[in-house]
């Protein structure tokens, strides 16, 4: 496993991390997380995200319950948490106003106590503020995520899928205050996303030491070909909680550029989805690339990828760009 810094900080982490979204609870039980999370962590995997909203909270109580029989020592590794959304959105004729879809001073402050609690941990090592929050003054929102920080409950604040004048802004408002800063940013990147990565954030990597920890390497299935005849049973298309994926899942363009793709990862001697998670982490500027993974065998797939980072040359790029260039954002 290759190690990364975290944009400007200190801490490193593994260039292929191991995510919890749509699969814990959903798709794996607790059995199976903590199997995939010690396979994980055998091949060289620190890194492990989740966040508040994922399962409702069962994603957090499972990971925390996958840790607590791991018994690994603290210093070896690093959990995210994520808030926005909240949890239970509370009854149709009575929504919850301050505990959903807000980054407001009393949910946040709440919101970490409530991840601490379900993943059994004393802190949680990267927090992120998983939307960006118009209707919050962006002061109050830093200044929260600093004070977290200050009472010893998270070590690093960052945002998710934020546009770069939103993190320009929140970086600027710690600055002015000498207040910790928003070091990462969790977005969206693979071959048919990619310019946010790599046009819109372009700046802030030098300005402001941005790091990434990116998701959805493999569109959500999309660049490991098994869409290509339509929505297999037990895969992520089918499960309804996500079924907003479906129609990306199986779009015919993006769908025939993976069949020309793999012709790439046959010349390679890897598969697809591998040449695909290796494309991601072959940016320099991508901190850790969050991997997910509903089996065993999947995951350990998954890892192979880092094998096929030393074929991708000039040339190799240069194909991909040619096969999946217009194909996305």
């Amino acid at each position: 496993m290759a190690y990364r810094r975290l944009g400007r900080s200190g801490l490193q982490v593994s260039l292929f991390s191991f995510g919890s979204w749509v699969t814990f609870h959903n798709q794996v039980d607790t059995g199976g997380v903590r199997e995939m999370m010690a396979a994980a962590r055998d091949g060289g995997v620190n890194f492990f995200d989740n966040a508040e909203v994922y399962a409702n909270g069962e994603s957090e109580r499972l990971m925390g319950e996958a840790l607590a029989q791991l018994k690994w020592d603290r210093l070896d590794y690093v959990v995210s948490s994520k808030f926005f959304w909240g949890l239970d959105r509370g009854a149709p004729d009575r929504p919850r106003i301050n505990g959903c879809d807000t980054l407001n001073r009393k949910y946040l402050m709440q919101a970490v106590d409530g991840s601490l609690q379900r993943l059994g941990l004393d802190f949680i090592d990267l927090i992120f503020c998983h939307r960006a929050d118009p209707h919050t003054p962006l002061e109050e929102t830093v200044w929260a995520m600093h004070d977290i920080i200050e009472k010893g409950k998270a070590l690093y604040w960052g945002t998710s899928e934020w546009s770069a004048d939103e993190i320009r802004s929140a970086w600027d408002i710690a600055d002015r205050h000498h207040l910790h800063k928003p070091v990462m940013e969790q977005p969206q990147y693979h071959l048919f996303h990619r310019r946010r990565v790599e046009r819109e954030y372009a700046r802030l990597y030098e300005d402001t030491g941005l790091g990434l920890t990116t998701w959805s390497p493999l569109a959500s299935g999309l660049l490991t070909g098994k869409y290509r005849k339509g929505v297999p049973a037990n895969s992520r298309g089918a499960i309804e909680s996500v079924s907003f994926l479906r129609d990306g899942l199986l779009d015919a363009r993006k769908n025939a550029a993976v069949g020309e793709l793999e012709g790439v990862a046959q010349d390679l001697e890897c598969t697809v989805a591998q040449l695909a998670l290796a494309w991601v982490a072959h940016n320099p500027r991508v901190s850790t690339v969050i991997l997910g993974a509903s089996r065993l065998a999947q995951l350990q797939e998954n890892l192979g990828a880092l094998a096929v980072l030393p074929k991708l040359t000039v040339d190799v790029l240069q194909r991909i760009d040619a096969i999946t260039t217009g194909l996305g954002d």
